[in-house]
């Protein structure tokens, strides 16, 4: 669904991106791994090749099938599901860069599995990412992540495959000559963003749409973040706040797709800093049992805007990569159940133990997951010094 001519370019921002989202320079022999699905195989060659030119050592690994994965969740019993491959540990403390290539057959497939399933899986698995993160924190350790379209995807937005190809195309600026030259502009705009909002003494955030009002309140030794090169394409500006000052009501009026799962019209009611109510116009079972996984699954984990001038998506794209990107009439904010983030904390993540995490409000679970709200919307902040500030409006910061 890409020319080669676009799979060349996309390398060359995925590998932009890697550089840009890790603190330490790449050296030789370091270990990068690329993990991708069947209908990117073309680009995981390209990585591959170019990967190996720099004196990196690629780890590829194949992505399951959906038949693959159903068979996992309906038949595996309780230890297969904790199972952890022999390596697998050693692995993850051993990589230095990841690039994750996700070209989904199938969205749907897991909808008759027990969602209790998939969150103990998820659980189990929590240990590893748990490595990278730290190995992240000290700057050992970067990855970034893409989409390749596939008809799946296409089928699932209402688009046609072509449409949704030529989507991908203009989100990641690979109709332009020199997209890495595009992508170090914008992220030198969004920098400026960056250090505006964190100039603010921030006590509070008044998120108002249609159908939200909802008060963040952003913690203490915070910092707001993004354009890191963690995902390709990202325009979002984002901050993992104190999760017990959330109260108030966050509507969702994206669809997601999440572990096989279609949820659409997500209403979710906070009170001191947790969902009391979860209501949802489809797979509102798959919802609630979700913000059941674990302690901080029912949590917010991230607050995140995204501003309409840099973002070129304007239709839904069935991904949360894209739709909490999506650009369109009035940008749009997205709120995560589930774990924080700890680049956003105003210092250095490495000293960040579990008692600190607890202390600042800093959550901890095995999911996160993305709610999008592109509502025509307002987001006033209140300052420590009691003013009050408009922080974005109509798509676009303010500043």
């Amino acid at each position: 669904m890409l020319s080669e001519q676009q799979i060349e370019k996309y390398a060359e921002v995925l590998l932009w991106a890697l550089n840009t989202a890790r603190k330490d320079r790449y050296k030789k022999n370091d270990v990068i791994l690329v993990r991708y699905d069947q209908a990117a195989l073309k680009m995981a060659e390209v990585l591959q090749a170019r990967i190996l030119d720099r004196g990196l050592n690629p780890v590829l690994r194949g992505g399951l099938s959906p038949a693959m994965e159903r068979n996992f969740y309906e038949r595996a019993g309780g230890k297969q599901l904790v199972f952890q491959p022999p390596g697998e540990k050693e692995l993850y403390q051993a990589l230095n860069g990841a690039i994750y290539l996700n070209a989904p057959e199938s969205l749907t497939h897991l909808a008759e599995v027990d969602p209790k399933k998939i969150g103990k899986a998820a659980v189990a698995r929590k240990p590893l990412r748990d490595i990278l993160d730290k190995r992240e924190e000290r700057g050992h350790f970067g990855w970034t992540l893409c989409l390749f379209p596939t008809p799946e995807l296409a089928k699932q937005a209402g688009l046609a495959p072509e449409r949704y190809a030529e989507q991908v195309v203009q989100a990641c600026y690979l109709d332009r000559e020199d997209p890495v030259r595009d992508w170090k502009e914008i992220h030198a705009r969004a920098g400026a963003i960056k250090t505006w909002l964190n100039r603010l003494k921030l006590k509070r955030l008044h998120v108002e749409s249609e159908r939200t009002d909802l008060i963040i309140t952003p913690g203490e030794k915070r910092r707001w973040v993004g354009m890191t090169g963690h995902n390709i394409p990202s325009f979002e500006l984002f901050l993992s706040p104190d999760w017990r000052g959330t109260t108030g009501v966050y509507f969702a009026d994206q669809p997601s797709f999440r572990n096989g799962n279609h949820v659409e019209g997500v209403t979710l009611h906070f009170k001191n800093g947790s969902v009391v109510k979860a209501q949802a116009e489809k797979g509102e079972a798959f919802l609630r049992k979700q913000l059941k996984v674990d302690p901080g699954a029912a949590r917010v984990g991230e607050f995140s805007l995204t501003d309409k001038r840099f973002s070129r998506i304007d239709r839904f794209m069935a991904s949360t990569l894209y739709d909490e990107n999506y650009g369109g009439l009035y940008g749009n904010c997205h709120l995560a159940v589930g774990a924080s983030y700890s680049e956003t904390f105003d210092g250095n993540p490495a000293r960040l133990s579990k008692k600190i995490k607890e202390r600042l409000g800093l959550n901890d679970s095995a999911i996160h997951w993305d709610l999008v709200n592109t509502e025509k919307k307002r987001v006033t902040a209140c300052l420590e010094s009691g003013k009050e500030v408009l922080l974005y409006e109509n798509g676009a910061f303010a500043n």
